[in-house]
């Protein structure tokens, strides 16, 4: 497989233990899968913080939301056979699926784009309401004509689905609320409006009859989309055969919009590759990558919460226009950065 990403020599640039947790009795256990965008002359992560009590032998324990915004700490014990614990990420008991860590959203600022702090007088985006008790995850952020436009995983026993909340100055945001409902998430609106509507890819998952396929969807207000159509599916045998996943909000090129993407295999091995679609029509996707472009190789992409994996959701196209500076999650523990050259990932692109 070819990896064409230039790892920063200083990754990992965050770690759980770089920032504080949000309450006393939590601890950090993942930091990861940041938002990326540019404010004020700099450098800003909307960094997912996944959060869990410190755990006790022979139980696992882990927090949700109430409705009312409290935190309520759920304990069982390892040997309950009524506990199923395969996965570190999911359990599942008496029926019913649980996340063993709670995420919020913290924002992080850096003016070189290696050394990211936490500023004050900024607040962090937790999970409201009866949709987001288990939390709000991997925020895309798209910044159109001044407004900048979040939106995240929202994460509840009634399943999973894309929230939407908005902003100009990072301090008041407008919530918008479920955008797309259960069971769906990887949700990238593009930075233009095409033919005066707003585009979204988003990922609709089917268990029985379809797949975890990347859809397109547009929208006369960036609230209420329609006319959603599939346009990238998993290929067997390859490194993107279980799922495929929108990133952050695709670039505009000379040639098409550029997206970059995750698929992950029956292994669950996450790696990145890239399509192309039409400038006038996004619908239409014009070629794609048959090898990924990065594969998880260092030591912190391989072991970690959930290793194996690279994960992206937020970059930046540098001012030369060809050097994408993308940051992604490593492991499900670690953020990390990257760059890539575009012209490069063009002439790996083949046509569909």
């Amino acid at each position: 497989m070819k990896d064409i990403a230039k790892r920063f020599a200083d990754n990992p640039l965050l770690s759980p233990a770089d920032i504080p947790a949000s309450r006393e009795g939590l601890e950090i256990t993942c930091l990861l899968n940041p938002g990326v965008f540019q404010y004020e002359n700099k450098t800003w992560l909307a960094v997912r913080v996944a959060e869990r009590p410190k755990q006790k032998d022979n139980i696992i324990s882990f927090p949700i939301l109430t409705e009312t915004g409290s935190i309520q700490i759920i304990e069982i014990a390892k040997n309950d056979p009524e506990l199923i614990a395969t996965d570190a990420r999911v359990i599942n008991y008496k029926g019913v699926d649980y996340l063993t860590t709670l995420s919020h959203l913290r924002l992080l600022c850096s003016e070189d784009g290696h050394n990211f702090y936490e500023p004050e007088n900024y607040p962090s985006l937790v999970g409201e309401g009866m949709l987001e008790t288990f939390g709000i995850e991997d925020c895309r952020v798209a910044e159109i004509e001044g407004t900048y436009y979040l939106t995240f995983t929202s994460v509840s026993d009634n399943g999973v689905g894309v929230g939407l909340r908005t902003t100009t100055d990072w301090k008041n945001f407008t919530k918008h609320g479920m955008i797309l409902p259960a069971h769906n998430k990887d949700c990238a609106i593009f930075e233009e409006k095409i033919n005066g509507l707003f585009y979204a890819l988003h990922r609709p998952s089917s268990v029985d009859i379809g797949g975890n396929y990347i859809w397109i969807a547009s929208s006369p207000d960036g609230i209420h989309w329609g006319n959603h159509q599939c346009i990238i599916k998993t290929r067997k045998g390859l490194w993107d055969s279980k799922r495929v996943g929108a990133g952050a909000a695709p670039i505009k090129t000379e040639k098409g919009w550029l997206e970059i993407y995750h698929g992950a295999n029956e292994n669950h091995q996450y790696c990145l590759g890239a399509f192309l679609m039409d400038l006038k029509d996004p619908s239409k996707v014009i070629a794609r990558t048959i090898e990924p472009i990065m594969v998880p190789a260092t030591e912190y992409e391989l072991s970690g919460f959930f290793g194996n994996v690279v994960f992206t959701n937020g970059h930046i196209v540098e001012p030369d226009g060809d050097t994408l500076t993308m940051y992604y999650g490593a492991s499900d523990e670690f953020v990390c950065g990257a760059q890539f050259s575009i012209k490069e990932i063009l002439l790996l692109l083949k046509n569909s």
